[in-house]
Formats: structure tokens, C-alpha cells, sequence
């Protein structure tokens, strides 16, 4: 509903129509005219006219989708007027719907609807998914634009499915209005947020009572928390007093995380789990209580619930969801642990310790945290005592941590003293140990990095943005970071100032301040504003010391951060370059701005600890006479005590030149030899400083005036440089169909995907080196084999090229992590994270392809004739069955076709026919239309719809050599089934009277032999597979593909009805014996009659004649009267 835009997208070449890059945010595309008086907003909606709203919201019902476009403006004229200029130039939106398998376009009507100044689309619901059941599924993005493939106005939203969606189909509990829920306000505390994996917009936010407060409230939106008015509220408060009694007090929600099919709630009175999400039969969702022996609501209220987000939309196997909950206390001797973890359905919660670590690690330390590492399979446990912070890996076996390590113990230096938990970020593998410290892996836990020092400081909590790769860290103190996932650089945004907040990121990307009385929306970081509504202005992140400038060349330079002897150790920190600095841009307050490159950390260096090299953007201000007035004399350098004395000459007779105290924290430099930062003035012709590159200092030379120069980047004279993030220095370019940002490759045993992506320099102070800007990152290297080429092209841009191909039996999932490693935190995109499958798509699938098509229309009407007159389609009797080994009247199979319960059951004469036929779609039905037989079931060849089925392909006996053509169909598209997807066929009504015929390689005729003796069925080459029937009536045949060439369960049914078929035996043998019998007995008799001088026809004659004259001799003999 509404007005949006596309932050940080910018199109590179409007020649380019199937390319996604992103980078840079520029002007919003749907702002028009922005220097005039007015602005147009190209606006689209689906829930009413004329909204203007931050960003588009749509949701997709029952019924089909009709979306609205328009443009807002002050006048309603001016707005039609916009619209029929476009319109009359042939131009009218398109509108592409994608996720991360599927991207669709439809185009809108190019005449105006109505007599509104907006275009219209209507899209049936089964043009987007044929799909109603509940299930978990991505929520799409929708991408608007006035001319497709040009982003010209381009405008983004969201579309949400509210028919599928799991939570949607619940109520929660007891729905409150809002003047009760404003009644909780003064008792709240805290605040949790969760959202779906799958769909981010929709999200449940549950308050934390203080021990004043009692019950538990949580607010369900499915519009991404934009509107305070649009949450819905619940009160399930009796559902948690029903499982543990009325007599407990101080009720209140501790965490909550909504998984993929269930809701977990941990509560200050025990650990409540929904029931499926998946399968609503009651209106209210239900929940069952988790039981932990010994533990009490002391141990619930400190309780925490840890889960790694990942969306099993179209869910494997081989995945499911972990939830673990800790308690901070230490177990006692007659408890089992105090960290449990299940799987889905969270029936049974164990230990999170294997039996080998209870015994000894677990004695000594702590379990701050426990993830399942579903990429990887293992164990994640973040342990903490007094002597160290260390992390253990751990395989999964039978779904339980094993007691051997996959990894050795990696041990954090005593620094990361404070450890509060740990996270993956969502769809991806990169694991991030939180606390005083911030840290780092993208190995499963192997190798942690240090990505933040906060010292004093412990970050409390974390937020996510699978979308766009954002993530916040926010301190106890209520500042806020930010870094994008994988990068090795963090920013300082600002800080929050509300005492109780919890910030949420919405599917796009936006982030939200959520309180208990109102929420505020935010934007992407990359966005304009970056969200300075939420987290004020952006602080400067320069620190208090003095830097000493030293010229590398022109435009390259060093910068030494000073640290003063007599500064006290636990200060040091203070004063020195940091993690935080990399990427970032030095601003002088005169003049000038360079690009930090690279920091280097000085453990011997005597006043110098820490240094970074910055790229010269603008040059900067030097100092002149009139503020330092020693700049008129000439400069000589000598050593004293450890440090290097500068002496002043005069040059000019008479001109007052001497070092003064607002000298000190200068930096002399003098081109090709070494800095000096003045420290101390001795006289006004002396002053002692020290040297940047003591090896180069030009000892006993003298430097004539303006040979040598004075910077002031000091903080005696009030600090004039600032450190601030830099603007976005590239932009990221997909080379393939999909514009996804989270796409997702399906990679079939024996296959191969091919990925590209460019990186493209933007801005000025883009350096362009020789090593490549990209870094890729395989989560686990074990699931596929990932091959990658990269070169620069003429434009300096970075071509990179992934092939993943699968070349065992093993199924599983790896992303791939691709990291601009110099780019900006402002970027749109640094990361792109793909994700890979070692499956089965679930768009792949097999199709038999008919010999003659039949339009759907002929299909609908029963009749399509073929040149000879022939009806090419066979309405089935209600209720048939097709015929037996035993004949026509014994059916003897379990399926019926065309079913009817209200109707008579034919040939259902036999005792075998009587006991066999079952109704499947119609079972427990009276009528045929309660079977609820769908459009696509009616015409389905699958045995499952073998009820709903009515009309099916009628050929003409004898049927041979009938083709057997095979396609594979999938999201790469169609291809025929050859070698090595070798065959099986069966009648699954177990009729004979058929045979096929095909011929077999040389090269697959052992393979061939090996699977029948494994399979015990005959094995068919699909290429050049013919098909003979010499029976009647119909065949329903299945072909499925042998296992071990693919993942997928590949299997069609096709159907053939076989009419105007001859007598079978042995009618036409029994007419014929008869037919000779009576020809051979006349024979016979006339030849008898011949033999005895028989003519019975000359008796016949006689005969005749005698009866007519016998009549006509008769009188009437009348009496008279």
C-alpha cells in the first residue's frame, strides 16, 4: 500500500535490461521534478487510492491481486495529466515479483483505468502460486517501474502471501484493544522481538513486565512494524495459567523466537512451545510446557533462548530447526546441565553437553551459548570461566553433539572477558561471539578474527538484515554499531537514548525502533537519512590525540597516532587507531580528506603505537606565516636525548620568526625525509619532537623556507580533524537472471551452477590494486565443489566467475559468502551471500510429452478429432475401473476413475471386484462435488487424483510403437531424459497386454543389468522408448527415473484409453466354429436328400397346390329363414 522506493539501487547503463547492481544511494527514482515547486511520488498500492505511505505493502489473498499505480501530486489534475503523458508515449508500469528461486514480470494495462489517474493490474492468484496450503514460503519483493528493464521510477515493496503464511492462520490467544494494552505500559521493562524466518515483515513483539506487572502480551504484526495502530494484540495470559496453575504470580514473557513451524515462548514460569504452525485446526493456537527438573522461576526470569535463523521454505530433509535455552547458574550435582537444545517438534529436551564434556570441561566453565550449525551439522558451544573464553565444535550425530571435537579448542585472549553470546547471521555461515569484544568466524568456529573492542563497553544485543546484510550491535550504554556481514569494519552510527527500545529489521531492510507506546521507522543504512530519526547524527569517530602526517607520495600518506609517555596504560586504547578507523575518511576543518586504507598496530614504537596509510583525496591545509610564525625562518634537525631538536634560522633580517605554544602537536614535514611532531617548545628558536621514521630523519641538514611545512593535526589548539564513514566506493553487479540478493541454486547430483558477479569501482579514492576487491567464502567446502576464475577488464572492473558443481551422493547446504573487502559500510551491498543446495530443486520435474496435443479448450469440451475423424478423447463411465487379468467384468484394482459416491459402482457383480476399489479423493463423501476435486486434479495423470480424473488421451487399437517421450522441466528449463536417467515402467493397475521396446548403449548395458538384479524390474533406456498395447480399454502407466543419478524422485503417469478393439479370444474363434458347423450341416443335408432321391421342394410344390384347390372347392352353406 503505497509510496517506496529502491534505496541504494542506481542503474549503471539503462542499455543493460537484465543486470541488478547496487551501490551508491542516489536521489529516490520516484521523485520527480525535485528541483520544482511540486513533487510527484510514482505511488502503487493494492489496499486503496491515493496512500502515501513510506514503502509498498502487498498482500496476496484468496481472491486475485489488483494493484493500483498512480502518481501523488497536489492536484488530481496534474496527476492525470502526468499519466497521460506517459501514456500516450506507451509507457505504462511492469511489475516483477521475485525471490530467491523465482523472479516473474507482468505488465500493467496501458490504457488508464476508469476515469482514475491510475494504471491497473489484475493478477489471478494461480498466475503467482497454485499453492493454498499452509505452509512456511518466502515473502516476495515486488519491483515496480514505469518501463521495464530501464528502473526508470522505479519503486519497491514487498508481497506477502496472508493464505499460506503459518502464524497468520492462528489466533494467538485473547485479542485486547489498544486502550488495554496502554494500561501494561508503566509495568513494562524490556521488549522482545522475533520475526518469521521466512517472511521478516511479519514479527511479534512481546513485552517484559517487572515483578509489578503479571501476564503475558505480545503484539503480532504482518505489515513490518510501520504502524503502531496495525499491530494486533493478544492476551495469553490463561493459556500459560491452564499448564501450570493458578497459583503462581509475576507472569511475564523472558524470550520468545518464532521458528520456521513453531512459536517458542520462555516465560518467567517455564518454556512453552505451539503446536505445527503448519496445520490449524482449532481457531486459538494451543501450547505445551517444556519440563525442567529442579529449575525454578529465579532460573527462568535469567533464562535465554538462542536459535540460528534460516528459511526452509520448500523444506529437505535434511532440515530442521534447533532451539536452545540457558540458565546462568551452574548446575548442581543432581542436575543434568543448565543448557538444553531440541529439534522440531520439540517434544524432547537434552543436555547441550555430550556425556565426555560433563565430566570435564563443563565442571570449570560455562555455557554462555549453544548454536546448531545446520550448514556444517555440529554443535556450536561458546564456554566461559574465570581463566578464559573459548569455543568447542562438535558434529552431530543422530542429531546429538558427539564427545570428539570437529575443531580444536579456539581460546579468546583474556581481553574477551565479558562474553554475552552468539549469533549466525541469518541464511548464511558467518558466526559473530559477542560481548566486551566483537568476533568473528567464517569457518564454523574453527578461526575467530577480531572485529571490535569496546573495553569498557559490552554490547547486550544484535540485530539482523538477511536482505540487505546490515547488522547493529547495541551496548549497554545504548550506542550503536554498525558493520555489513563479512566485513572487517564496523561504523559508530549514533546512540539510543530510550530506556526501554528493541530495534527490528523489516524484509527490506528497513530498521525499526520499537517501544512499548509507538514505533519509529527507520531506512536501510545505506539510505538517505541512514536512520538519523532512530540513531541521531552519526558521531565523529576520530579520538583524542595528535596525528603526525607522513608522505609516502603525492597521494599517499601515513598518519601516526601520538600516545604521550606519561598516558596511563588502562587510557592507551584511547589514543590509538582502531578496527573502527578501517575504511573510513579523515576530514580536516581547513581543507583536505583522505581515505583510510590500512592500520597498523606499533607495540615497540615509543610514542607512535598505531598508524593507518590514507589515499589523498583533497589535499589538505598546511599552516601559513601568520599562524605559525616560525615558517619564515629555515629549519635544521638534530639529535637530544632520544628525541630529534629543531632549530629555527632566520633567513630574512628583521622578521619575527620563533616556535610559539600553539606549535606543539604540529607536524613539521619535509618532502622525502621524516615528519616531526613538535612535543615540546624549548626557547622560541628550539623545539623537541618526535620523528614518524627515525631511519630517514636528515640529521645535521638545514631546510631553506617553504622547502619545509607545518601541519596542525593536533588537539592543543582544539582537535581539527574528524573521522567520518566514507561514501559508497562500489557497486555490485549480478550477471544472471536472478535479482535476488539471497538467491538460491539448486546443484542435482552429477550438476553444475555457474554464478557471476562484477564489482564495479565508483567514486573518487577507489584504488585500484592488483590483488582482487572480492573475497569468496565457502561455508562448508565438503557439500559441493566450488571452482572460481576472476580477472579485471578494460574498465578496471572485477569479472568473477563460480561454478559449483556435486559430485557425491551427499545432500546439503553451503552458502557462498562474495565480500568487497574495501568497500564502504554506506554501500547498499558489500555482501552478497547465495545460497547452494546439493538437492533436488522443487521446480524440477519430469513430464511425459504426448504424441498429439490437445488443446485445453477440446480437453474442457470432450471432443478433439484427429484428421480421420477420430475422437481423440474418452469421457470415463462414473465410477470406472479398468479391466483385469481375469477379464473385463473383474476389476480387480484399487483405483477408481471419474468417481461418484451417489452413483451405482459398474462391474461390481464378483466377490474379488467387491472387496477391491477404493475412494481416495471421495473417501468419506456422499457426493462427487464434496470430493472438492480441483481444476488441475480433474486433468491430472497422477494415480493419487485418480477419483477427480474424467477424460482421458483415446487411441484406436492396436497401439505401437507408440513414443514414449520423457522432458526434465526445471528453473534452467527443458531438457529430454537421456543417459544415464535410466527407466522403469510399470501398469499401476498391474495390467498386461502391453511391451516396450527400446535399445541399450554398449555403454550402459552393465549398468542396465547390475540395477535389475538390485531392483528386480526391468531397467529402459528413455531415448528411442516405444510403446506397444494389445489390450482394451484403459492404461495407466508410471515411469520413474532409477535412483542414484539424481536427488529428485522423478515420476510421470501417462494414460491411454484403447477403443474399437476387435472380440478377444476366443470370440471370433467360436462365431467362426459355429458359422462352419451350420454351413457343413446344410451341405450335408442336401447332399443326404440328393442321395435318396429326395426333392423337398417338389413336395413343398405338391403340397401348395393341394391346399389351393381344397379351397376353392369349399361352399358356405346358408340356412333359409
Amino acid at each position: 500500500m503505497g509510496f517506496g522506493s529502491i534505496p541504494g539501487f542506481s542503474l549503471l547503463d539503462a542499455s543493460i535490461p537484465d543486470s541488478s547492481q547496487w551501490g551508491q544511494p542516489k536521489m529516490p527514482p520516484n521523485i520527480l521534478n525535485p528541483g520544482g515547486d511540486t513533487e510527484e511520488h510514482f505511488s502503487c498500492g493494492s489496499q486503496g487510492l491515493h496512500q502515501k505511505e513510506e514503502i509498498i505493502k502487498l498482500y496476496l489473498s484468496s481472491d486475485d491481486l489488483q494493484i493500483h499505480c498512480f502518481f501523488h501530486s497536489k492536484t488530481k489534475r496534474s496527476s492525470e495529466e502526468f499519466l497521460s503523458v506517459f501514456t500516450s508515449g506507451g509507457l505504462a508500469p511492469s511489475l516483477e515479483i521475485i525471490n530467491s528461486t523465482y523472479t516473474g514480470t507482468f505488465h500493467f494495462n496501458l490504457t488508464l483505468y476508469s476515469v482514475q489517474a491510475n494504471w491497473l493490474i489484475v493478477i489471478p492468484r494461480e498466475n503467482i502460486t497454485k499453492s493454498t496450503d499452509v505452509a512456511t514460503i518466502e515473502q516476495w519483493l515486488v519491483r515496480i517501474s514505469l518501463q521495464h528493464g530501464l528502473n526508470i521510477y522505479t519503486t519497491e515493496g514487498t508481497l506477502l502471501d496472508t493464505v499460506r503464511e503459518p502464524i497468520l492462520q492462528w489466533k494467538l490467544g485473547t485479542r485486547i484493544t489498544k486502550t488495554s494494552v496502554t494500561k501494561l505500559y508503566p509495568h513494562v521493562v524490556d521488549l522482545k522481538v522475533t520475526k518469521c524466518p521466512c517472511a521478516n515483515d511479519v514479527a511479534l513483539l512481546g513485552f517484559i513486565f517487572s515483578p509489578a506487572g503479571n501476564g503475558v502480551y505480545i503484539g503480532l504484526s504482518f505489515s513490518g512494524f510501520w504502524k503502531y495502530d496495525d499491530t494486533v494484540w493478544y492476551d495469553l495470559t490463561d493459556m500459560i495459567y491452564s499448564q501450570v496453575g493458578e497459583g503462581h504470580t509475576e507472569l511475564s514473557v523472558v524470550d520468545m523466537v518464532l521458528t520456521n513451524h513453531f512459536f517458542v515462548i520462555l516465560t518467567s514460569l517455564g518454556l512453552f512451545i505451539s503446536k505445527d504452525l503448519r496445520y490449524p485446526s482449532d481457531p486459538v493456537l494451543k501450547f505445551s510446557r517444556a519440563d525442567f527438573c529442579g529449575f525454578e522461576r529465579v532460573d527462568y526470569v535469567k533464562g535465554k533462548l538462542w536459535y540460528n535463523e534460516r528459511c526452509f521454505a520448500n523444506t529437505e530433509p535434511f532440515e530442521v530447526d534447533y532451539v536452545t535455552v540457558t540458565f546462568e547458574r551452574n548446575r548442581t550435582l543432581s542436575e543434568e546441565s543448565s543448557c538444553f537444545y531440541s529439534r522440531e517438534p520439540f517434544f524432547e529436551w537434552l543436555p547441550c553437553l555430550p556425556p565426555l564434556l560433563k565430566q570435564t570441561k563443563s565442571v570449570a566453565s560455562t555455557v554462555i551459548a549453544f548454536l546448531v550449525d545446520q550448514e556444517h551439522n555440529a554443535g556450536v558451544y561458546l564456554f566461559h570461566n574465570q581463566k578464559a573464553t573459548t569455543v568447542s565444535v562438535h558434529s552431530l550425530k543422530s542429531n546429538k553433539p558427539i564427545s570428539k571435537q570437529k575443531f580444536p579448542f579456539f581460546t579468546f585472549p583474556s581481553s574477551f572477558s565479558s562474553p554475552v553470546g552468539m549469533v549466525f547471521h541469518p541464511r548464511s555461515h558467518f558466526l559473530y561471539a559477542y560481548g566486551n569484544q566483537v568476533w568473528l568466524s567464517v569457518d564454523g568456529g574453527n578461526t575467530f578474527e577480531l572485529l571490535a573492542d569496546f573495553h569498557g563497553d559490552v554490547i547486550k544485543s544484535t540485530y539482523h538484515s538477511f536482505y540487505t546484510s546490515d547488522i547493529i550491535f547495541v551496548s549497554r550504554s545504548g550506542k550503536a554499531y554498525f558493520t555489513k556481514a563479512g566485513l572487517e569494519t564496523y561504523s559508530n552510527i549514533g546512540s539510543i537514548t530510550d530506556k526501554i527500545f528493541t530495534l527490528y529489521y523489516d524484509h527490506m531492510g528497513f530498521i525499526h525502533k520499537l517501544t512499548p507506546d509507538h514505533f519509529v521507522a527507520g531506512g536501510p543504512h545505506a539510505a538517505l537519512g541512514n536512520s538519523k530519526v532512530i540513531f541521531g547524527q552519526a558521531p565523529d569517530m576520530g579520538f583524542e590525540t595528535a596525528l603526525a602526517p607522513q608522505y609516502i607520495t603525492m597521494n599517499e600518506m601515513i598518519f601516526y597516532a601520538y600516545v604521550p609517555a606519561t598516558e596511563p596504560k588502562e587510557n592507551v586504547y584511547t589514543k590509538k587507531f582502531s578496527n573502527i578507523h578501517s575504511g573510513k575518511v579523515i576530514h580536516f576543518r581547513n581543507s583536505g580528506k583522505a581515505y583510510i586504507r590500512k592500520i597498523f598496530q606499533h607495540s615497540t614504537s615509543e610514542g607512535f603505537l598505531s598508524a593507518v596509510i590514507a589515499e589523498v583525496i583533497e589535499p589538505f591545509g598546511i599552516e601559513d606565516v601568520n599562524q605559525s610564525p616560525c615558517l619564515s625562518s629555515s629549519l635544521s634537525i638534530a639529535e637530544d636525548q632520544g628525541f630529534f631538536k629543531l632549530t629555527l634560522q632566520l633567513q630574512t633580517p628583521g622578521a619575527v620568526s620563533s616556535f610559539k605554544d600553539s606549535d606543539i602537536e604540529k607536524t613539521v614535514v619535509i618532502p622525502g625525509y621524516s615528519s616531526f611532531l613538535i612535543t615540546n617548545i624549548v626557547d622560541g628558536q628550539n623545539a623537541l619532537a618526535q620523528a614518524t621514521m627515525p631511519r630517514i630523519v636528515p640529521i645535521g641538514m638545514t631546510f631553506v623556507k617553504d622547502s619545509w611545512f607545518l601541519y596542525d593535526f593536533g588537539q592543543r589548539n582544539g582537535r581539527a580533524w574528524e573521522i567520518y564513514t566514507k561514501p559508497c566506493n562500489y557497486w555490485f553487479q549480478q550477471h544472471d537472471d536472478s535479482l535476488s540478493l539471497n538467491a538460491l541454486k539448486y546443484v542435482d547430483l552429477g550438476k553444475s551452477q555457474a554464478l557471476q558477479v562484477k564489482v564495479i569501482p565508483h567514486g573518487k579514492g577507489t584504488q585500484i590494486l592488483e590483488l582482487p576487491p572480492v573475497k569468496m567464502i565457502v561455508g562448508n567446502p565438503t557439500v559441493l565443489e566450488v571452482r572460481a576464475e576472476g580477472s579485471f577488464d578494460d574498465a578496471d572492473n572485477y569479472l568473477m566467475k563460480i561454478s559449483a558443481a556435486s559430485k557425491t551422493l551427499l545432500q546439503g547446504t553451503t552458502s557462498l559468502a562474495f565480500i568487497v573487502s574495501e568497500a564502504s559500510t554506506d554501500c547498499f551491498v558489500t555482501t552478497f551471500v547465495p545460497i547452494m543446495k546439493s538437492s533436488c530443486s522443487y521446480l524440477k520435474s519430469m513430464h511425459h510429452i504426448p504424441s498429439a496435443v490437445i488443446p485445453l479448450e477440446d480437453w474442457l469440451s470432450g471432443v478433439h478429432k484427429d484428421s480421420q475423424g477420430f475422437n481423440m478423447i474418452k469421457t470415463l463411465p462414473i465410477n470406472y475401473r479398468p479391466p483385469s487379468n481375469m477379464g473385463i467384468a473383474i476389476p480387480l484394482t484399487d483405483n477408481f476413475y471419474h468417481a461418484d459416491p451417489s452413483k451405482p459402482i459398474p462391474r461390481n457383480l464378483f466377490r474379488k471386484s467387491k472387496k477391491s476399489g477404493k475412494f481416495k479423493q471421495c473417501a468419506n463423501v456422499s457426493t462427487r462435488e464434496e470430493c472438492n476435486c480441483t481444476h488441475d486434479q480433474k486433468f491430472s495423470h497422477a494415480v493419487a487424483f485418480s477419483d477427480c480424473r474424467e477424460k482421458v488421451p483415446r487411441f484406436k487399437f492396436p497401439v505401437t510403437q507408440y513414443p514414449i517421450s520423457l522432458e526434465i522441466h526445471s528453473e534452467n528449463g527443458h531438457v529430454p531424459v537421456e543417459t544415464p536417467y535410466l527407466v522403469t515402467v510399470v501398469e499401476v493397475n498391474e495390467r498386461e497386454n502391453w511391451e516396450l521396446k527400446h535399445t541399450v548403449p554398449e555403454n550402459v548395458k552393465k549398468l542396465k543389468i547390475y540395477l535389475e538384479s538390485i531392483l528386480n524390474v526391468p531397467v529402459y533406456n528413455p531415448s528411442g522408448l516405444n510403446l506397444s498395447i494389445k489390450g482394451s480399454e484403459l492404461f495407466h502407466f508410471r515411469v520413474s527415473v532409477i535412483p542414484g543419478v539424481t536427488f529428485c524422485n522423478l515420476v510421470e503417469e501417462f494414460q491411454i484409453y484403447v477403443d474399437e478393439v476387435p472380440l478377444p479370444f476366443p470370440g471370433h474363434t467360436l462365431i467362426a466354429i459355429a458359422t462352419a458347423v451350420v454351413l457343413g450341416g446344410l451341405i450335408f443335408i442336401v447332399f443326404m436328400l440328393q442321395i435318396r432321391n429326395i426333392h423337398p421342394w417338389d413336395k413343398c410344390k405338391t403340397f401348395l397346390k393341394r391346399n389351393k384347390m381344397n379351397l376353392s372347392n369349399t361352399s358356405v352353406y346358408q340356412p333359409s329363414h
